[in-house]
């Protein structure tokens, strides 16, 4: 994907699309605790050194510590104008490679990437085999016992319309409402993978 090297007018709000392993961060919520590694914390000062000024971020979805992200979606707004290019690749150069800014888009100022977004989407990956996974340590759940992915998804299909999830919820989730509307959940399998994709209007904090 090309990315345009035209310097933006200062001010600009610019959305970005993150991807990021969350094994290495307590989250993606910059703490309060000096020395927690956050998603936030890590992304935010990467911006800053391009920036040469501070930028706050702010981001469709919080994730919980340990959780990844594919499609994370990210706004803040560039303090001095730089260009998408820079907005990309200066970034990924300033980054770990546990996170990475797949690519950045010029939004109207009205845009927020947490109040505009209209869903969000999970998907858990299940190792469904008599032995654990090795190459796939920490970035799937195993359970030896032969599932059912048919019953599974069968099931899943009453939690379909909006519920109540506070027997979900962990007592450090800030959300207003345990009310959440899920308008699809789809378990399927793969070899030995069983493969759970959800999306809701907004999920909880569940640990």
């Amino acid at each position: 994907m090309k990315f345009s090297d035209e310097r933006l007018e200062p001010g600009s709000r610019i959305a970005l699309r993150v991807e990021y392993d969350g094994r290495a961060f307590n989250g993606w919520q910059a703490q309060k605790k000096h020395g927690v590694p956050t998603v936030q914390e890590t992304l935010e000062g990467a911006l800053s050194n391009i920036a040469n000024e501070s930028v706050r971020t702010w981001c469709a979805g919080r994730t919980d510590t340990g959780v990844h992200a594919s499609g994370q979606i990210v706004h803040f707004d560039d303090p001095v104008g730089r260009s998408l290019k820079s907005w990309v690749l200066g970034v990924n150069s300033e980054l770990p490679e546990s996170v990475a800014v797949h690519w950045a888009g010029l939004v109207s100022n009205d845009f927020h990437a947490r109040f505009s977004a209209v869903s969000r989407s999970y998907q858990y990956i299940i190792a469904n085999a008599a032995t654990r996974p090795a190459q796939l340590a920490g970035l799937v759940t195993w359970y030896r016992r032969p599932l059912s992915a048919e019953a599974m998804h069968e099931c899943a299909q009453l939690l379909i319309g909006e519920h109540d999830f506070s027997a979900f919820r962990a007592a450090s989730c800030q959300s207003s409402t345990p009310w959440r509307y899920l308008s699809k959940i789809k378990v399927t399998r793969q070899s030995d993978f069983v493969i759970v994709d959800l999306e809701a209007n907004a999920f909880c904090i569940t640990w």
